[in-house]
């Protein structure tokens, strides 16, 4: 598993120091499922990203289109006009900036200004995605999803939930080197909540570290607030910091190496309490 390359950036994935790398989620939406509305201008955007660097984001993932289930599609002209001012104001703070879109148009005009991580819940599925992210050195986050955003909740069913978004999201990669896309350039997503129940879910939260071998690719984890940490904790929206942090330790104990979060500072705690434990723990082997 090589370090990831992330349009300006060279991501590590690994090494003896490493920690997963979080990515606070910046949604520029008026109605996605968690925050929606409360950062759809451009000062508030800017501010919550400036906030979420502060406190140890590695990554900011910018979103102009609410894929909660049910969720209505955008216009692309209207996503358009919620993220590129929010990507040319980011482009130089610092960190790699990602854009959460599904459009090859919009890919087109990010990769354009600047951005350096494509994250599309679609897998780049869609005619001209591929070719759109081909000819840029920007990182591709193929995500698994059953369905689409306005049915995928509706009685997903898998015979091997494990096996099956491991077998798209090889295709997926197969799919992408063919389009002249460089392996470096890769990381997948299972697609926590998207198509899938608990008994799913929980399924491939166990078996990260399976997925991410097999495929040879860095796996990012996308499991804060969602409804299975509701359906955990019995939990409303508004309560789930804690079972979204704990979510995450489990899943970079299990393997991922980016964490997609909304709690940046209690993630990035956690993870420090965590690592040191780790390192503690295998200088006491060396030593034994």
């Amino acid at each position: 598993m090589t370090d990831l390359q992330c349009g300006r950036y060279r991501l590590t994935m690994k090494g003896e120091n490493f920690r997963p790398l979080v990515m606070g989620v910046l949604n520029v939406t008026p109605d996605s499922f968690s925050d929606g509305g409360l950062h759809a201008t451009l000062d508030l955007a800017i501010t919550h990203a400036e906030n979420m660097i502060a406190e140890g984001a590695d990554i900011i993932d910018i979103g102009g289109e609410s894929t909660r289930p049910g969720s209505p599609a955008v216009p692309e002209e209207e996503e358009l006009r919620r993220v590129m001012p929010v990507i040319y104001a980011l482009r130089d703070c610092g960190k790699p900036i990602s854009l959460d879109t599904r459009r090859p148009m919009v890919m087109r005009a990010a990769i354009d200004a600047g951005i350096d991580m494509i994250n599309d819940i679609e897998g780049f599925r869609s005619a001209g995605a591929l070719s759109a992210v081909s000819d840029s050195d920007c990182a591709l986050c193929i995500m698994h999803m059953q369905g689409d955003p306005q049915t995928m909740q509706q009685e997903p069913r898998y015979a091997d939930v494990v096996a099956e978004v491991s077998a798209f999201l090889e295709e997926r990669i197969a799919a992408a080197k063919v389009a002249g896309i460089a392996a470096n350039r890769l990381c997948i997503d299972p697609g926590f909540g998207f198509g899938k129940t608990l008994a799913h879910n929980l399924a491939l939260l166990a078996q990260i570290g399976k997925i991410q071998s097999d495929l040879q690719m860095p796996l990012l984890a996308g499991l804060s607030r969602k409804s299975m940490i509701g359906q955990i904790t019995g939990k409303p929206l508004e309560q789930r910091m804690v079972g979204s942090v704990a979510a995450a330790l489990l899943a970079a104990i299990n393997g991922a190496r980016i964490l997609r979060v909304h709690d940046v500072a209690e993630t990035v705690d956690a993870l420090k309490i965590w690592q040191a434990a780790e390192q503690t723990t295998q200088k006491n082997i060396k030593t034994e």
